[in-house]
C-alpha cells in the first residue's frame, strides 16, 4: 500500500495512524467497558500538541446525544449511538484519509441525514474518504467514484453513476437464491392458507392479540430505556417497530424474551403470562427471536445449523441410544434430515447447504438465521433489523422472504427496521417509540406522517429514509 509516495504495506498500525489514516470499523468500534468521555479521550492520543478538550467540545456539538451520556459506559449505548461515538472518535484524530466501514449500519434515518453532510464537510476540508456502504442510494449521495467488489475481486471501477447502468453488477451474491423465495404464486391467491393476511386496525375485526405487552418498563443507571410500553401483535400480522437510536426498541425485545428483567410490566403469549420465565422456556412456548448480528455457529455448515435449530422438535435426545444407533434414534434423525431439506428448498439455500457459516456473505447468513427461526416454528417472531449489514439488493429481496415466513407459519412478526422502504413494503401496522414511550401507532402511512415521528426519527432526506428503494437500472 502506497500512501503519499510512501510504502506502508508492512508498517505497524500506530505508524499508519500517525501518518493521518483513521478507520471507523463496522459493528462495534468503541471500547465498551470505558465511558463515553474516556473513549473520546483515548481517541485524542494523536493530538497531544493541540487542545484535545476543545476538539472534544466541537465533536460533541455535532453529536449532542453523546454529550448527554458522557459518564455512561459505551457498552450501554444503543447500537446507533455506539456508531456515532465511533465516528466522533475518528473525527478527533484529524485524519487525512478516513476509511468508514458501513456508515449507516444501525442508524435511524434522521441520524444518517445528519451524518451525510458531515462526511461531505470532511471531504470539502481536504480529507480523502473511502466509504464501504451497502446502500447504493446512500453511496450515490457522497461518492464520486465507485468500486464494486465480489468474492474478493474488483468487478467495477468508475464513476458512481455508471454503476447504475450495470445490472449484471448490481446484484447480490444471494439474490438469485432468494429470488425463489418470492411472494406466493398468484394462482394460489384464493387459497385462504396462502393468501397474505392484511390487517388495518385489528380492533375492528374482533381478533385477540397473540402477544400482549403491558406496562413494560426498564431503566439503566437512571436512564429510562423503556417506560411503560403497551404493545399488541395479532396472528398473521407484520408489526413494524421504529424509533430513533436509543428509543428502547431492542431493550423491549430483550424484556419480552427474558434476556433482561423488567422493572415493571409483563408479556403475555397466547394468553399465558411469561413473567419470571427463562428465555429458553419462552422459546419453547413459541417465541422466536432473530438478532441484529445473526448469532449463528460459525464452524457449522448450513445443514448442521438448521439441524440444531430443529432441536425443539427432535423427539430423541438420549446420548446412549444415539451411540447404540437404536431404531427410534434413526427414525428421529431421518425426520430431521427431511425437515432440513424442506427448509433449504423453502429458503433458497440449496447451493449453500455444505458451506460453513463463516464462509457465507452477510446476506446469506441473514437468510440462514431466518431459516433457523422458521425451523423453530414460533407463533411470534421478533426480528431486530433484518436488513442490517446486507447489500441493498439483498435488502430488496428480503421483503418477500419475510412475507413468506408469515404466510407459511401464520405467525405474527414484530420487526425493528431503519430501512423505511423495506418496512413500508411488509408492515401491516407500525408503532413508533421515542425515549422509551409509544408516540404513534397505526397504519404505515399514519405513523410515517406523524409530526413527532418525522421530527425525531425520519427527517427529510429521501436518501437516508429509503435506503433500499429500488434503483433504476
Amino acid at each position: 500500500m502506497i500512501l503519499e509516495g510512501r510504502d506502508v504495506t508492512h508498517a505497524p498500525p500506530n505508524e499508519i495512524a500517525a501518518l493521518g489514516v483513521a478507520q471507523l470499523p463496522g459493528g462495534i468500534g468503541v471500547f465498551p467497558s470505558l465511558s463515553v468521555a474516556e473513549n473520546l479521550r483515548a481517541a485524542s492520543w494523536l493530538d497531544r500538541r493541540g487542545n484535545p478538550e476543545a476538539a472534544q467540545r466541537r465533536v460533541l456539538e455535532r453529536f449532542p446525544q453523546l454529550a448527554d451520556r458522557l459518564d455512561d459506559r459505551a457498552g450501554d449505548l444503543s447500537g446507533g449511538q455506539q456508531q456515532m461515538l465511533g465516528l466522533a472518535m475518528a473525527f478527533l484524530t484529524r485524519p487525512r484519509l478516513l476509511m468508514i466501514d458501513e456508515l449507516t449500519l444501525g442508524l435511524a434515518p434522521v441520524v444518517v441525514e445528519e451524518l451525510l453532510p458531515m462526511v461531505r464537510e470532511l471531504r470539502d476540508e481536504g480529507v480523502t474518504i473511502v466509504l464501504v456502504e451497502q446502500s447504493v442510494n446512500t453511496a450515490l449521495t457522497v461518492a464520486e467514484t465507485a468500486y464494486f467488489m465480489e468474492k474478493g475481486e474488483i468487478r467495477f471501477q468508475g464513476p458512481t453513476a455508471e454503476l447504475l447502468e450495470r445490472p449484471d453488477i448490481l446484484r447480490s451474491v444471494f439474490l438469485e437464491g432468494a429470488a425463489s423465495v418470492g411472494d406466493p404464486d398468484p394462482g394460489t391467491a384464493g387459497d385462504p392458507e396462502r393468501t397474505p393476511v392484511r390487517v388495518g386496525r385489528p380492533a375492528d375485526d374482533g381478533r385477540s392479540a397473540i402477544l400482549e405487552v403491558r406496562g413494560m418498563a426498564r431503566s439503566f443507571g437512571g436512564i429510562v430505556a423503556v417506560g411503560g410500553v403497551d404493545l399488541d401483535a395479532y396472528p398473521g400480522e407484520i408489526l413494524g417497530l421504529i424509533g430513533p437510536n436509543g428509543a428502547g426498541k431492542t431493550t423491549l425485545f430483550d424484556l419480552v424474551c427474558g434476556f433482561t428483567e423488567p422493572d415493571a410490566g409483563s408479556a403475555i403469549l397466547e394468553g399465558r403470562r411469561l413473567d419470571g420465565r427463562s428465555p429458553s422456556t419462552r422459546s419453547r412456548r413459541g417465541l422466536g427471536r432473530s438478532f441484529q448480528d445473526a448469532r449463528l455457529f460459525p464452524a457449522l455448515t448450513v445443514e448442521e445449523t438448521l439441524a440444531v435449530a430443529l432441536d425443539r422438535w427432535t423427539g430423541a435426545h438420549d446420548p446412549v441410544s444415539a451411540a447404540l444407533r437404536l431404531p427410534h434414534i434413526l427414525a428421529s434423525e431421518k425426520q430431521v434430515v427431511s425437515r432440513v431439506a424442506e427448509l433449504l428448498e423453502m429458503m433458497g439455500l440449496g447451493a449453500f447447504r455444505s458451506k460453513f457459516v463463516n464462509e457465507l456473505s452477510t446476506g446469506t447468513r441473514r437468510i440462514v438465521d431466518l431459516a433457523c427461526v422458521v425451523a423453530h416454528r414460533p407463533v411470534v417472531v421478533l426480528l431486530d433489523e433484518p436488513s442490517s449489514g446486507i447489500a441493498q439488493r439483498e435488502a430488496e429481496a428480503l421483503a418477500p422472504v419475510i412475507r413468506r415466513i408469515r404466510d407459511e407459519m401464520g405467525c405474527a412478526l414484530v420487526v425493528i427496521e431503519h430501512d423505511m422502504a423495506l418496512l413500508r413494503s411488509i408492515a401491516d401496522r407500525m408503532v413508533a417509540l421515542d425515549q422509551g414511550a409509544v408516540v404513534a401507532e397505526g397504519t404505515p402511512d399514519e405513523v410515517l406522517g406523524h409530526p413527532a415521528v418525522v421530527a425525531s426519527y425520519l427527517g427529510s432526506d429521501p436518501e437516508a429514509l429509503m435506503r433500499s428503494k429500488p434503483t433504476t437500472v
